[in-house]
């Protein structure tokens, strides 16, 4: 076949984005074109090929406080780091399914108490410090103390020990069975951390995992490399990934038809859902997620310390209309803090349902004289933005004025979270396994209950299967008649990528963003 010169030039001056070289050729190179095209047409086209491009820009709605996932609540942080720069014993995959990571195998009790793991030998850490036994200890022991901030505490919490027979061998000694402990073992808060770095790994992560930190622009970007120390480095085919942060729905979809971002896993672009489909240069994948989109609730503010209040804002919500107003119709209404496909899981939509004059009557009931007046706090989310608008407009309806305060990720956990500075606020919880928050002491939606504490020790004790279901049962219709907070529904995730970019996850039991196992066609 014969390429023309303008062809020809085009070939050798295309690169892929992220390496180096020059933007035009000197003149004196240009002669030799004509022994390139005499190669092309002696059927030596081939050497024109170009190399295969090992580059990624992916992006995220949401840029982290900090890359220590030990150390923060914020789901940005696991979408970077979780299996890129740190890894876990377990790894939980886009169907649930978990497998071995940094252990090879391990054996569990019939009583679920004692877990015996096998660790991968000839791991290193990013700083050249081996992994073995003794970092994994360190790690679970260090979640536990006084001074940590893991949000899976109670998880670590019940290990009553932690033995190490040997440099690679690792038995846990729960107080209690655990039947979720191997997928627990998968997420961003077990991590298993080098302890000379721990203390600095905010700003200065250092893990087992395929990628280093290169480059941290606050405010704009994380830019990971594939570090050529990793275990199985030639299977990463990733050389260099660029995690951009864009939270406005309108500058998510036209970075991605622009071409400026290859990938934008839970991108806001149900709206535009239709140009990507149809467009053959992209992906479009829809898939389940386990987050619960909620508005949180300060149970300790009066009024709000009044459960008929509470249960008033709840039947003033129509969930449908939120759905459709804060994430276009893609998402399945709750009852609970609990969705459908998770074990366990009872509809308790019924429970506090969507009637406007019964939550006229137990505002009245309560002695609330309208209008009542409360502030709700918005993080920069687009669900949360637009669907704080109408989740206000509702409660209006019923004799409840809401002023809205639009807050930046930073201000959410260090106001609205750490020093629960809020009324009401909207919401995602992503992590699957979260519902022992309602006995958690001093979380941010203030909740105390004794009885609730109780029937989570019953849950925590219980290892057949059929009779913590029904424990958990119990646990949805309590939270939800108590109205813990006004549960609003289980968003569906969009992902939208570039076609020829292969290994995404469609479902996401866990937010994450699987580096590792992406790579171009």
């Amino acid at each position: 076949m014969l390429l023309s010169i303008g062809h020809v030039l085009d070939r050798l001056q295309a690169r892929p984005p992220g390496r180096p070289g020059a933007l035009a050729w000197p003149l004196g190179r240009i002669a030799c074109l004509g022994l390139v095209l005499a190669a092309a047409c002696a059927g030596f086209g081939p050497a024109l090929a170009q190399p295969r491009k090992d580059t990624l820009v992916l992006a995220m709605p949401l840029e982290p406080p900090g890359l220590d996932p030990t150390a923060g609540a914020a789901s940005a942080i696991a979408e970077i780091t979780l299996y890129n720069i740190y890894e876990t014993l377990t790894k939980v995959n886009s169907d649930g399914r978990v497998t071995p990571l940094l252990a090879e195998s391990w054996t569990i009790s019939p009583d679920l108490r004692t877990y015996s793991f096998k660790l991968r030998r000839g791991v290193t850490f990013h700083n050249g410090e081996p992994f073995n036994a003794a970092q994994v200890k360190f790690s679970f022991e260090r979640a536990v103390t006084k001074e940590s901030t893991n949000k899976d505490k109670a998880v670590f919490a019940n290990i009553e020990g932690i033995d190490t027979p040997d440099a690679h061998t690792v038995v846990l000694r729960l107080k209690n069975g655990n039947p979720d402990l191997l997928f627990q073992l998968g997420q961003a808060t077990a991590v298993i951390v080098e302890p000379r770095s721990a203390g600095t790994n905010a700003t200065q992560p250092v893990g087992t995992g395929p990628y280093r930190l290169e480059n941290w622009s606050r405010g704009s970007a994380v830019t990971l490399t594939r570090w050529d120390g990793y275990r199985n480095a030639r299977d990463v085919k990733l050389r260099r990934v660029t995690m951009r942060f864009i939270s406005a729905p309108a500058a998510q979809v036209a970075a991605l038809l622009s071409g400026d971002v290859d990938a934008f896993p839970r991108v806001a672009a149900a709206r535009s859902l239709q140009q990507f489909q149809q467009n053959k240069k992209f992906q479009v994948l829809i898939g389940g997620s386990r987050a619960k989109v909620i508005v949180a609730i300060n149970n300790k503010r009066k009024p709000l310390d009044d459960v008929r209040v509470r249960q008033a804002l709840s039947a003033a919500i129509d969930r449908k209309a939120v759905i459709q107003g804060a994430a276009d119709g893609f998402g399945v209404p709750i009852g609970s803090f609990y969705v459908p496909g998770a074990p366990g899981y009872i509809d308790t939509t019924g429970i506090n349902p969507f009637d406007q004059a019964k939550a006229r009557a137990l505002l009245h009931q309560a002695g609330i004289t309208p209008p009542l007046e409360l502030t709700m706090t918005l993080p920069p989310t687009p669900y949360a933005r637009q669907g704080g608008e109408v989740v206000a407009s509702m409660l209006e309806k019923v004799g409840v004025k809401v002023k809205l305060q639009n807050v930046e990720w930073a201000q959410w956990l260090s106001g609205t979270y750490g020093q629960k500075a809020y009324d009401l606020t909207m919401i995602a919880h992503v992590e699957p396994l979260d519902f022992g928050n309602f006995a958690r002491p001093g979380y941010y939606w203030n909740y105390e209950s004794a009885e609730f504490n109780a029937l989570g020790s019953r849950i925590q004790a219980s290892i057949k299967p059929e009779e913590r279901n029904a424990l958990m049962a119990q646990a949805q219709r309590m939270v939800a008649e108590q109205a813990v907070a006004i549960y609003l529904y289980q968003p569906t995730w969009i992902t939208v990528a570039n076609a020829r970019l292969k290994g995404l996850w469609k479902d996401m039991p866990l937010s994450v963003n699987d580096l590792g196992a992406l790579s171009w066609q």
